[in-house]
């Protein structure tokens, strides 16, 4: 009899979620969390990160911790693992949701605003997958979940940082996913579409958004935030385990478009 249902039972596992006091972050966390799996959440500001984790402790009986760190800096990516394997013995899970986005024509953003969203989407993703690969390659086991994006397959306007952030973790994804894969650490991806979070409620009203945001999914609609809970449980879960540098989107319908 196949295991079905208990294929994603995560009683037991430990995860870090980075980003994970707010957002998508947090709504990952907390997925996780429901189904059974001590979570570390890490950001910059600690307090933050203190009572989110408080909360998920409280609602869902699991073990939740905090970590405060600069994910673009590698002996803080390091530290972060460090703290997670004191904490729970193992890190299982690895979920890089911090992210940054500036928009703008591409004659008003300036070098330094594109390097800053290359900085913490692309360096911060890559250094914390270095950090936890050699805990990982040594249990030959783990997860690894990358939140690249629509806009890393798909373009818009005024985005060229994002997009360019997100395109190159889709091409990190696929590649990590290939060199991991003898160590039976499985990496993907999750591509969300238009979710209304604290990052995107500065345009959610605009004509841009209704237009090209809202206007290009099929439900026309933003997402909430509990809807990318079931990808970020599935891929963390051994229900994912033939899955290798695959990209699950999340939008709506806007790339089916």
């Amino acid at each position: 009899m196949l295991p079905g249902i208990k294929q994603f039972d995560l009683t037991g596992k430990s995860a870090i979620i980075t980003g994970g006091s707010k957002g998508l972050g947090l709504a990952m966390a907390e997925g996780l969390a429901s189904a059974g799996a001590d979570v570390m959440l890490v950001n910059r500001t600690a307090e933050d990160g203190k009572t989110a984790a408080r909360q998920i402790a409280s609602e869902y009986g699991v073990r939740a911790e905090s970590f405060a760190a600069d994910i673009t800096v590698q002996r803080e990516a390091e530290a972060m693992v460090n703290a997670a394997i004191e904490y729970f013995g193992k890190v299982d899970i690895l979920i890089n949701s911090a992210g940054i986005n500036i928009r703008g024509p591409i004659d008003e953003v300036t070098l330094d605003d594109f390097n800053k969203v290359m900085n913490v989407n692309v360096n911060g993703t890559w250094l914390c997958c270095r950090a936890v690969v050699p805990h990982m390659k040594k249990n030959r086991r783990g997860n690894i979940i990358n939140m690249a994006s629509t806009l890393g397959v798909v373009g818009l306007s005024n985005r060229t940082p994002y997009t360019s952030s997100k395109g190159a973790v889709v091409q990190m994804t696929r590649a990590l996913g290939l060199e991991l894969a003898p160590y039976n650490i499985n990496v993907n991806a999750i591509c969300p579409g238009p979710f209304l979070t604290e990052m995107n409620i500065p345009i959610a009203d605009t004509e841009e958004a209704k237009k090209f945001v809202v206007g290009a999914t099929a439900l026309g609609r933003w997402g909430e935030l509990r809807e990318i809970q079931g990808a970020a449980i599935f891929l963390a879960s051994p229900a994912a385990s033939y899955m290798i540098g695959s990209m699950v989107t999340v939008d709506g319908g806007w790339t089916a478009k």
